[in-house]
């Protein structure tokens, strides 16, 4: 079995103007791989070429140079797309439908009916938090709802690809932390998600991989604990211990190393501290 569920090599992107003239070259010669059952996070700054490389991986446009593969097939493969589930930054949601029937349509649409259509729909409907609110139109719903909405119409089809653009993307802190036990769960369980987002934070929660594109090219590549990881420097934890065993301790590691040591306190992060906050509050 392809470990490898997408694969560029060397891809380049130049747009041209009406007369074929070369405008900008938006990718330029970029190569990684996807491996299965990832949570791989493609970042960078605006006009770094994300957008565009999300584009060439779904098959909507096609690379000047290079290959993109999605599961071994060129994106556009009726094979390859039936295996993949997108989230667009700006999704479109029929408003007049509620969040029950936008499921049961996308799934439809998909091959789904019967038991398992409604399954898979009461399913999503709770892993996205939505189940109390499944009968209403989406046209009423918040930013975060529709969102959330959005999301669970990509997963309908029980995608073992999911590209995810700007997931939590006007969610606020309770339905950000929804989305993002949702992206573990689902890599739990294989499915392999691509993901792009300006909230480095989130992207470190998830993420088990990252590249971080600049001007078109990939300038860090990898497993995120690796290229995280600060190897000049190692931090010790102990509970309860006293000032004066603190005070021991310090002195005895500055001895060692030569250099001072920073004695702090390890801090919860908000998203914990502001979830449980909320949790008690209610």
């Amino acid at each position: 079995m392809n470990d490898c569920v997408v694969s560029l090599e060397g891809v380049s992107k130049t747009f041209r103007d009406f007369w074929m003239r070369p405008v900008t070259k938006a990718v330029d010669g970029i190569s990684l791989k996807v491996p299965r059952g990832t949570v791989f996070g493609l970042l960078g700054p605006n006009g770094s070429g994300k957008s565009t490389t999300i584009k060439m991986i779904l098959g909507l446009i096609r690379p000047t140079a290079g290959k993109v593969l999605l599961f071994g097939k060129p994106p556009q493969a009726r094979d390859a797309l039936k295996r993949l589930g997108y989230l667009p930054e700006l999704s479109r949601l029929h408003p007049f439908l509620t969040a029950r029937e936008t499921l049961m349509y996308h799934g439809a649409l998909a091959g789904l009916s019967g038991r398992l259509l409604r399954d898979r729909t009461a399913s999503l409907l709770a892993d996205t938090a939505l189940a109390h609110v499944a009968d209403r139109r989406v046209g009423t719903f918040s930013k975060g709802m529709a969102r959330r909405t959005a999301l669970a119409a990509a997963l309908v089809a029980s995608p073992e690809l999911l590209v995810l653009d700007e997931p939590t993307s006007g969610l606020d802190p309770i339905g950000t932390r929804a989305v993002k036990e949702l992206i573990r769960k689902l890599a739990s369980q294989g499915v392999t998600i691509l993901m792009t987002s300006h909230l480095l934070a989130d992207s470190q929660d998830v993420c088990t991989h990252l590249a971080i594109l600049a001007n078109g090219h990939i300038a860090a590549c990898g497993e995120k604990d690796e290229l995280l990881q600060k190897t000049d420097t190692t931090r010790f934890s102990v509970r309860n211990l006293s000032p004066a065993a603190q005070e021991a301790v310090k002195s005895e590691m500055e001895a060692l190393s030569g250099g001072e040591v920073v004695v702090d306190h390890p801090s919860a992060s908000l998203e914990d501290f502001f979830a449980k906050t909320v949790e008690a509050a209610e």
